[in-house]
């Protein structure tokens, strides 16, 4: 991967968005049996802060849910599909326990919590080309993860893709199995999308606290890069 470039066809429907992005290379992601608790713990914290988000029934009426549910309606989606934050502040909710899959995912996914945001990643040696962020044409190849079968993205829908298909579908929602970080990942790259300005101040000061997180964590100095309307694209370091 070269670049990371946010298509016309994204701006086109949120010309306010802004795309903050972070790039990490020379981590180790392996799971160390004596840090799992750790991680256990950074979570289900995590996910007590997030309940603060959710002051109001029914639960699609919270400021954030309701913000990205009114987004997806400005663009092809799945039937069903939601923001990726709606789905950790779901399983907070009800209370739920978290547990660890692997550290850049658990340290991702806990900042997503605490802040209220969408965040998601990719192993950047398995992106084909370009990371690409913009309209799909439709039948682009995507194996969701924890599935057995392909779900080629629907036409109009926003999905990050690379030359060999989608790569996470419906902007935030899912991601594909093919680029998902996993333990062996050593270069990877992390990306928080906020939609409108209130947002977007939200936005650069979490992926400010999440790369400090992250340089702490591997001892490595991630790149950061934002992302807008004036700044389409950004090539990698």
């Amino acid at each position: 991967m070269n670049k990371v470039i946010v298509d016309s066809t994204f701006w086109e429907v949120f010309p306010e968005a802004t795309i903050e992005v972070l790039t990490v290379e020379g981590i180790d992601n392996h799971v160390q049996e004596d840090q799992e608790e750790t991680y256990h713990h950074l979570l289900n914290q995590a996910a007590k802060e997030a309940r603060t988000y959710l002051t109001e029934e029914p639960f699609s009426q919270n400021e954030v849910i309701a913000q990205w549910r009114q987004a997806f309606t400005q663009f092809k989606t799945k039937k069903g599909a939601r923001s990726s934050i709606e789905a950790l502040l779901k399983r907070a909710n009800q209370e739920r326990e978290f547990y660890p899959i692997n550290p850049l995912v658990d340290i991702y996914n806990s900042i997503s919590l605490k802040y209220g945001v969408p965040c998601g990643g990719e192993d950047i040696a398995k992106i084909q080309g370009d990371l690409h962020l913009g309209k799909a044409k439709g039948g682009e190849k995507f194996l969701p993860l924890g599935a057995d079968k392909d779900a080629p993205a629907l036409p109009e829908e926003i999905i990050y893709y690379d030359e060999e298909g989608a790569i996470c579908r419906c902007l935030n929602w899912r991601e594909a199995q093919r680029t998902m970080l996993t333990e062996e990942t050593a270069h990877a790259v992390l990306v928080i999308e906020s939609i409108n300005p209130e947002q977007a101040k939200r936005g650069n000061e979490v992926i400010l606290e999440l790369k400090k997180m992250i340089d702490q964590t591997f001892h490595v100095t991630s790149n950061h890069y934002t992302l807008t309307k004036n700044q389409t694209e950004v090539t990698m370091n």
